[in-house]
């Protein structure tokens, strides 16, 4: 049995977080300077060299590459053979965020009654976390400082196994086009099938975590991906919906069994701003 300190656990996404939110991953960088070749709009073009820049002059000042700095979505993944020590992990993990978004000078964007006063939390807690214990005794922890405006186009529904294929390449697409500007393309599609009602929202979102280019393992899977990227960078909105060939940046399908009855599907939008940071304990 390995011990394990909270404490580690809190230093760590305390890192991770400003990490995420001042450092674009080298392969969202990378895909903005294909772009430039790729695009076929001007102002498109224009959109990827100012990305660029942006993304340039955040790991330089170490700032925010946007305003929005999201919630903490944090995905854990716990050995086994680990015993944490120290205090309460949940606890540990709001810390990081804590710390993270107060140390980093990140904005903080909780709110406590949705509906109602809408209080700010201050520290942007509690997080958004998700566990799993997995054989080992490591622990995986990665944080995704998820934008509101990409959430926010964001769509699940339970369709009818009946409906087939088409019904899920029809849905994929036509919740891109309604993302439109409003999701600051171009952005990452992530997709969940199957499972239930929660499930399928957390393959969607689980599915953002892959690196921009990946190859699907399962054939099947691969071909899907291809076939809507294709489709919704048909639509023409382009980056920042100044119109364009480049609308999303990828298409992530993360798949699990369903109940004979069902067939969901969920669309996790994400920004150009595609953040997320990892480290292994």
């Amino acid at each position: 049995m390995r011990e394990i300190d909270v404490a580690d656990v809190t230093r760590a996404i305390a890192e991770l977080a400003m990490d995420a939110c001042y450092n674009l991953g080298d392969d969202v960088l990378a895909f903005f300077e294909a772009a430039l070749e790729r695009e076929e709009s001007e102002a498109g073009r224009d959109v990827f060299r100012q990305l660029i820049q942006n993304a340039e002059i955040a790991r330089r000042e170490a700032m925010p590459l946007c305003q929005d700095t999201g919630l903490a979505v944090v995905f854990l993944e716990a050995g086994q053979d680990v015993h944490f020590t120290g205090g309460s992990l949940e606890e540990a993990v709001d810390e990081g965020v804590r710390r993270g978004y107060t140390e980093g000078y990140l904005r903080k964007s909780a709110v406590v009654a949705p509906f109602a006063e809408r209080t700010n939390t201050g520290d942007n807690t509690p997080a958004i976390l998700h566990t799993r214990i997995v054989p080992g005794d490591r622990v995986k922890i990665t944080v995704v400082p998820k934008g509101g405006g990409a959430e926010n186009m964001s769509a699940l529904a339970m369709l009818k196994p009946a409906q087939g294929r088409q019904a899920i390449v029809d849905f994929v697409v036509d919740v891109v086009s309604k993302a439109g500007p409003n999701a600051c393309p171009p952005m990452v599609a992530g997709v969940g099938i199957g499972g239930s009602f929660e499930r399928v929202a957390f393959l969607a979102k689980k599915s953002l975590l892959r690196q921009i280019g990946s190859v699907n393992p399962v054939p099947r899977l691969a071909e899907l991906e291809d076939e809507l990227e294709a489709l919704c960078n048909d639509l023409g909105i382009g980056p920042q919906g100044l119109g364009g060939r480049i609308t999303v940046m990828d298409v992530f399908v993360e798949e699990a069994p369903a109940h004979i009855a069902g067939m969901p599907v969920a669309v996790n939008i994400q920004c150009h701003s595609a953040r997320h940071k990892e480290v292994t304990l």
